[in-house]
């Protein structure tokens, strides 16, 4: 049951007919591993912990810089050289002291990626390397796990939910294909827009929250580009590869 000082803290989720009580509970029996607690993760954070997400998991192997505090804005001038993971779990308790906020420092890899994410109901990945995102990807489709990924680049974005397990949804390596490695290049090379993080770090938040308690339509089998410097969106089928080598002619069991 949630106490009067949640139902008050959440009371405009509840009256919502898409969440309601019930899906507040859900929310709070929810867990969420977020990758990455920087421009992406640093408002996805903050939201799902002011939603009421049970457990949050939150990953990052790095430290504040002067540079991240453009665009990261869970973290003040003060926290430089401290570990993003904690810094930002201590602010995402301090927004709702009913949130389970767990830092993980670490970088992860082919040992550790299964453990750590074990036990999540969504992955939320918004890493700034590509070979993160493929180890992610392929952890989070071996074990079931929905996986909202999302990426920023200079004033645009892209969001997407995968579920690639299930028949007709694409996984991530239908959109990306199998190439190890693709040139990338980072936000101190082509810059970005601080609030551009802040949009599509909310909306990998929405994504997450409706994730676990569906409303509205099903965006499995979609992307959503936005470019910011024309303030445009567009969502664009993503087809199931057949010939992908992770889940092409995958079916879900009867």
């Amino acid at each position: 049951m949630l106490s009067d000082m949640e139902l008050q803290r959440y009371a405009r989720h509840i009256v919502l007919h898409a969440i309601g009580g019930s899906g507040q509970m859900t929310l709070r029996q929810a867990t969420v591993a977020l990758v990455g607690v920087g421009g992406i993760g640093s408002p996805a954070l903050q939201y799902l912990a002011a939603a009421g997400i049970g457990r949050i998991v939150a990953i990052d192997d790095d430290i504040v810089d002067l540079s991240n505090l453009q665009r990261q804005t869970i973290f003040a001038t003060d926290d430089r050289g401290y570990a993003k993971a904690a810094v930002g779990a201590a602010r995402a308790r301090a927004i709702n002291p009913h949130v389970d906020v767990l830092p993980r420092r670490l970088r992860l890899d082919t040992t550790n990626v299964a453990a750590t994410i074990a036990g999540a109901d969504v992955v939320l990945d918004g890493c700034d390397n590509f070979a993160t995102r493929l180890l992610v990807a392929d952890a989070c489709h071996a074990a079931r796990i929905p996986l909202v990924s999302a990426a920023v680049d200079q004033f645009e974005g892209q969001l997407a939910t995968y579920r690639g397990w299930e028949a007709e949804r694409p996984c991530y390596r239908c959109f990306v294909g199998d190439s190890p490695e693709r040139p990338g290049r980072s936000c101190a090379d082509a810059g970005i827009l601080g609030p551009v993080t802040g949009v599509i770090g909310s909306l990998a938040a929405l994504e997450v929250i409706r994730a676990i308690v569906p409303f509205g339509d099903d965006p499995a089998g979609s992307i959503l580009l936005a470019d910011l410097l024309s303030l445009r969106f567009r969502s664009l089928r993503l087809p199931k590869d057949p010939g992908c080598t992770t889940c092409g002619g995958v079916q879900t069991p009867a």
